[in-house]
């Protein structure tokens, strides 16, 4: 389908619906032979590159790579049939490690597994809330921050499995984790070395020569049968691969590597728990669960609908952002009925299938099809890939997700509050975790953001003979040591109202009429509502009329709310300066001595 056409398709149709929004549009429009084509190999090759990367993810969380494959096929299918991105692939990504390592140390996977089924919730609440569009104001530096931080703790991870050491224990934190691998250089193996170098030189070598073949497709199976041939010839030195480092039980059979079958219903807290002990499934256990859910959560909905928002730069799509968190958070709580992990859009994949030239949500059901074909037929030749390869291939994956050049660019060019924020957030998410990093962040975003309103909302007295030409008006030459005109120009709200209103304090004794300009106040909030109201209590006090001019709609409504004309003030409302000026002369005509 022609670009130009899913513009118009997205100018003539809202995506409002929930769910399943964007299928349903795109079956409104009409869908054709040839964009079922063409989404048949769209998924064909998305599903191809997210087989080793599936895996990869699972086992730099620590789990089995079985368990990010369930993942792509159950989350692919449930998000892309429910969604509101025509374009979206869904699946696990680098992101989430930080998140779901430490989870899966302190509590196995029965609770790796609820925190999906609670993030999920959480998503689900946020779509039906309506609040999609709002995870779109989080600012750039913190997403950069926090992004940077965890592309750099997931290099760090991989560090084991490119060298080959055997740890002593599974760390949790990455200062721990860098001494525990320290302690254990003595166990560095030149061959898993060799293996990452290789698989890395050939991920990085491959696009230069073509683009069309995906390089993983090429990288990861040469890796293995080098892993073959080293493991055959070299035995003393052999390299881990996933049938030497995994097993599982099917039938009563032992079988290494991955099994050979498609996701199976359980329930999350039957699996096992800490130390491969029962988890015992209480309040106090949710509780706990709590707060990496909604780290699941949070970084689930951003990292989707940013995700989404590529998408549809890509291929002029637009997407609903609150039926895709509806969607996130429906997949996040069936998949780990199915042994899935958390799921979100990755943004890779959703690059490749649209590059690929899909036209639907089709695409993405395809490619989570394809992975499930190839867990049933090719579970042996799995086996054979090296642990060595799949970190080499999340070294590339963490090195592309930093954008280190569009990091330092930041630090170089952007004022220097954004550069703390960035700073901040990236060293909170490598020390503690990314919901300390992004709750921390948004927080001093906002401090600052605060502080930058407040430097541009300004106010000015003007006395005397000052004039206000530009508005049509100037103080007469008889009301000039009566009258004066304050000007506030900006958003009178807490983080301004009291610097805006400040000057009020020092109007002259003798002032008979203050006229107040708010042409320029575009919004008002309640602290500088009870700002105003102060003011004009105290004016009145002294005898003085204050009047309001200019008033926008906002701060009208809000005025017009808090029932400003029925208080016992001298107060009045007029149109413009010329008006207010007219209601000046009139007040102090009826005011002079002698008037009746």
């Amino acid at each position: 389908m022609p670009r130009t056409r899913y513009r118009e398709a997205a100018d003539r149709i809202k995506l409002t619906e929930l769910p399943a929004a964007a299928l349903r549009a795109v079956w409104r429009e009409g869908y054709t032979r040839g964009d079922l084509r063409a989404d048949l190999l769209a998924g064909l090759v998305v599903g191809i590159v997210a087989l080793p990367l599936a895996m990869a993810l699972a086992i730099a969380v620590g789990v089995a790579p079985q368990h990010g494959l369930y993942t792509s096929i159950v989350a692919g299918v449930v998000v892309a049939a429910l969604g509101g991105s025509r374009l979206q692939v869904t699946g696990p990504t680098a992101a989430f490690i930080v998140i779901l390592a430490p989870i899966y140390v302190r509590f196995g996977m029965a609770g790796l597994l609820l925190s999906g089924v609670l993030g999920g919730l959480i998503l689900i609440l946020l779509g039906l809330g309506r609040l999609g569009q709002f995870i779109e104001f989080i600012p750039h530096p913190v997403t950069t921050g926090f992004t940077a931080g965890i592309a750099t703790v997931i290099a760090t991870l991989q560090i084991k499995d490119v060298l080959g050491l055997k740890l002593a224990r599974g760390p949790d934190s990455f200062f721990d984790r860098i001494a525990v691998m320290w302690q254990a250089r003595g166990s560095a193996s030149v061959a898993e070395l060799g293996i990452a170098a290789a698989t890395l030189a050939l991920l990085i070598a491959i696009p230069r020569f073509t683009k069309r073949v995906p390089s993983p497709l090429i990288a990861i199976p040469m890796a293995g049968l080098l892993a073959a041939i080293l493991n055959h010839v070299w035995p003393a030195h052999a390299v881990a691969t996933i049938a030497s480092r995994f097993q599982a039980t099917v039938g009563g059979h032992l079988v290494r590597g991955v099994p050979p079958l498609p996701p199976l219903p359980m329930l999350p807290w039957h699996a096992a728990g800490p130390n491969g002990m029962p988890l015992r499934l209480s309040l106090a256990t949710l509780r706990e669960l709590l707060s990496g859910a909604f780290a699941v959560a949070m970084l689930g909905g951003i990292e989707s609908l940013l995700s989404a928002v590529i998408a549809d730069g890509m291929a002029g799509t637009k997407h609903d952002p609150d039926a895709e968190l509806l969607a996130l958070g429906i997949g996040n709580v069936v998949t780990p009925f199915f042994g899935g992990i958390p799921a979100t859009g990755a943004i890779a994949r959703t690059a490749t299938n649209v590059r690929s030239g899909a036209r639907s949500p089709i695409a993405a059901i395809v490619h989570a099809l394809t992975v499930l074909v190839a867990v049933i037929v090719l579970a042996p030749l799995i086996g054979y890939l090296p642990m060595a390869g799949l970190a080499a291939l999340l070294l590339l994956v963490a090195w592309n997700m930093c954008e280190l050049p569009h990091f330092v660019h930041i630090l170089r060019v952007a004022p220097r509050s954004d550069a703390l924020v960035l700073v901040t957030c990236f060293v909170l998410t490598v020390v503690f975790d990314m919901v300390v990093a992004v709750s921390v962040g948004v927080v001093l975003a906002a401090l600052l953001f605060m502080r930058r309103m407040a430097e541009i909302t300004h106010a000015r007295l003007t006395v005397g003979g000052e004039d206000h030409r530009e508005a049509g008006a100037e103080i007469p030459g008889d009301l000039e040591k009566k009258v004066a005109i304050y000007d506030i120009a900006g958003a009178l709200f807490f983080g301004a109202a009291q610097k805006a209103m400040g000057s009020l304090g020092a109007v002259a004794g003798g002032l008979k009429v203050l006229i107040v300009r708010l042409e320029k106040v575009p919004v008002m909030d309640a602290t500088g509502l009870v700002a105003l109201e102060s003011a004009i209590s105290t004016l009145s006090h002294r005898g003085c009329l204050t009047i309001l001019t200019g008033l926008q709609r906002q701060p009208a409504a809000l005025i017009e709310r808090a029932g400003f004309k029925g208080r016992p003030w001298r107060l009045e409302i007029r149109a413009d300066v010329a008006a207010g000026l007219a209601a000046a002369r009139d007040d102090l005509a009826r005011s002079a001595p002698g008037s009746v």
